[in-house]
């Protein structure tokens, strides 16, 4: 039987294939959805890259004459639609430039895939690569791609659930990520029902490196907002961020990941204009299944919002309790000039530096007083006010900090109390500074009631546990925080440090060591390796590990501190107390934590100076002292009274 040959072509450039027998375009193999006349404008660009496209040429190919059209408005419209599928800006084009006046030119690298698909009897042969033919046929009528409607159309093991949806859209993606999981007539593949997803950092598309923190403020954004449907599981921002411009195939990030469903899209902010462009992609069959673009002036933002998500919402029918749906239902009014500077604020305070700090406090405050009625804002304050003030970092007076933390949360929950980020702050206050146990440990279990996704929640509670002497239930809850946040070099550190304290040091180097490679920059895990390895009295590889953190932090009295301590532990006490005047001296000129010089006198045996700083420390309500049963580092001081009457002050719970 003769075998019959079907020829088809395909146009290859950058991550994007234009399958012109078929009529579709694809983006790393996936479908997308792009309606018949932005196709057809691709094609004919396609048909001449690097010439000019000119736009009688396009009006005679696409509105014959004797159609009746507002052609300037369908053509600018349906470019616009092309652009949006293609991530591309006409600002900063990558593939798609306009000529005013004349037309548009294709600017990118173009091949040809030739695929001679032979008949049933033979394989088929492999693709080559030529030049482009400009003598191309235009192909028939794309086919529309995946409508959504009422109820889920497809069979589902595993889905891909939402897109980016970013300021305007975050709350009706949300809605539409549960309308797809959701239905009647739905599988689950988990034993609770839920279903698992990854939002990927949104593409600043605006060519300007200074707008990184609005496209990534608008993915914390939506991975917030969906984090809080109990029915999904969503991988937390740290997570997330690690995929930031990477390459890896959606399938292969959902591998890594365990997710059901992974998303992706672009943020443009083009002066007061913002558009985002949103995809959803199923796993299970690597399929592109949706596509939106949402485009308004930033100060209309929030109005839009409410208007699609009202829209959505209507279209949800499972997995939503009533609290969620009046939550999807409503957006609180903020103030765009708010909304920025809370944005800049996440950004900063997501370095984890004493210099984003303060600048996040900044952006914070200005934030409030922007929109006094900004819950979120006055929760980021409290974070920051609270870790700033925390011997981990230790810029700041804890007598100084901490109220101000306090006074921030309050206000957040006060504003709103429902809000988990707010409670965890309370908690942390009530933890790090009042040294209320009960209070603390409620707050922690409220915020994770209020938002079992919330990472952090797990994490600070997880802390707590560590500080009570509790390490197994501390472990439990540093899994379920990294569960959620695998890649999130805070939670593994965190990990590391919870199996110090717990004197598991082998165990605790190994972790540290894993961290470390995810981000050989961060500082606290040198630290924290230092600190295993001094308790096992392996100074050689302390020291080093000290010497990274004071380099990498630039002095700060935290790391000096730390190597100071070590010098004096191995001996090297002429090292030891050159870094102890140093300390000293600096704290005449800015704020040097009274517990850290405490440490170094108890390295150098000490044992009445240490006591004596540790009560100055005590009366500065600093933090370190949380840790005072359970601190390796203070052993040498357990067994003397007025250490014994400290640690009696603080009323640990039996």
């Amino acid at each position: 039987m003769k075998t019959s040959n079907l020829s088809s072509r395909v146009i290859r450039f950058g991550v994007f294939e234009a399958d012109l027998s078929a009529g579709e375009l694809r983006k790393h193999g996936l479908r997308l959805k792009l309606s018949e006349q932005p196709f057809q404008i691709l094609v004919m660009l396609l048909e001449k890259p690097g010439n000019v496209v000119s736009r009688d040429e396009l009006r005679n190919r696409l509105w014959p004459g004797d159609t009746f059209v507002d052609f300037d408005h369908g053509l600018n419209n349906a470019v616009m639609r092309l652009r949006e599928v293609l991530s591309d800006s006409s600002d900063m084009p990558r593939f798609i430039e306009t000529l005013p006046r004349r037309g548009y030119r294709f600017i990118a690298p173009v091949e040809e895939l030739n695929t001679a698909i032979e008949g049933p009897s033979s394989a088929a042969s492999l693709s080559t690569a030529r030049p482009i033919d400009s003598a191309a046929v235009l192909p028939p009528a794309t086919r529309s791609s995946l409508p959504m409607r009422k109820k889920p159309w497809f069979p589902i093991s595993r889905f891909a659930i939402l897109s980016t949806a970013g300021l305007m859209g975050a709350v009706a993606l949300t809605a539409v990520a549960v309308h797809y999981v959701g239905g009647a007539n739905a599988s689950k593949v988990r034993p609770d029902g839920s279903t698992s997803l990854i939002v990927l950092p949104l593409e600043n598309l605006s060519g300007d490196k200074e707008q990184d923190y609005f496209a990534d403020g608008m993915t914390d954004e939506l991975i917030a907002n969906l984090a809080k449907i109990r029915s999904l599981q969503v991988i937390s921002r740290s997570t997330a961020m690690a995929y930031k411009n990477t390459r890896k195939p959606l399938s292969e990030i959902a591998r890594e990941l365990h997710v059901d469903a992974v998303v992706e899209g672009t943020v443009l902010r083009a002066g007061n204009r913002v558009r985002i462009t949103a995809e959803l992609v199923q796993v299970s069959t690597d399929r592109h299944l949706w596509a939106e673009t949402y485009e308004s002036q930033l100060g209309d933002v929030l109005g839009l919002q409410n208007r699609v998500s009202s829209a959505i919402v209507d279209e949800i029918r499972i997995n939503l309790t009533p609290e969620e749906r009046n939550r999807l239902a409503k957006a609180p009014a903020v103030s765009p000039e708010a909304y920025e500077n809370y944005l800049k604020g996440r950004y900063y305070w997501n370095k984890r530096s004493d210099e984003g700090l303060t600048k996040a406090i900044g952006y914070y405050e200005q934030a409030t007083r922007k929109d006094p009625q900004y819950a979120l804002a006055y929760a980021g304050l409290a974070d920051s006010y609270g870790i700033i003030g925390a011997t981990i970092f230790g810029s700041m007076p804890a007598r100084e900090a901490a109220p101000k933390a306090k006074a921030a949360a309050l206000r957040a929950l006060e504003i709103d109390p429902t809000l988990a980020e707010a409670a965890n702050s309370l908690a942390t206050v009530k933890f790090n500074y009042d040294w209320d146990w009960a209070g603390a440990a409620d707050g922690f279990k409220r915020a994770i009631e209020l938002n079992p996704a919330y990472p952090t929640a797990y994490q600070r509670y997880s802390l707590y546990l560590a500080a009570m002497g509790r390490f197994q239930e501390s472990f439990d809850q540093i899994t379920k925080a990294r569960a959620l946040d695998p890649l999130s070099i805070s939670i593994n550190t965190s990990l590391g440090w919870r199996l110090y304290l717990a004197r598991q040091y082998d165990r605790s180097i190994e972790q540290l060591r894993n961290t470390l490679e995810m981000d050989p920059t961060y500082e606290l895990p040198h630290l924290l390796l230092g600190r295993a390895y001094q308790q096992k009295g392996d100074f050689a590889r302390a020291i080093p590990e000290f010497q990274k953190a004071v380099e990498l932090s630039h002095n700060t009295p935290l790391m000096v501190s730390a190597l100071a301590r070590a010098n004096a532990l191995a001996g090297n006490r002429q090292q030891a107390e050159k870094l102890l005047a140093e300390l000293m001296a600096k704290s005449k000129r800015e704020y040097v934590s009274p517990f850290y010089i405490a440490m170094i006198n108890a390295g150098l045996g000490r044992t009445v100076l240490a006591i004596e700083w540790l009560e100055k420390a005590y009366n500065d309500r600093s933090n370190g002292l949380v840790f005072l049963k359970v601190d390796p580092e203070l052993d040498s001081l357990r067994t003397n009274a007025r250490f014994l009457e400290l640690q009696r002050k603080l009323n640990y719970p039996e």
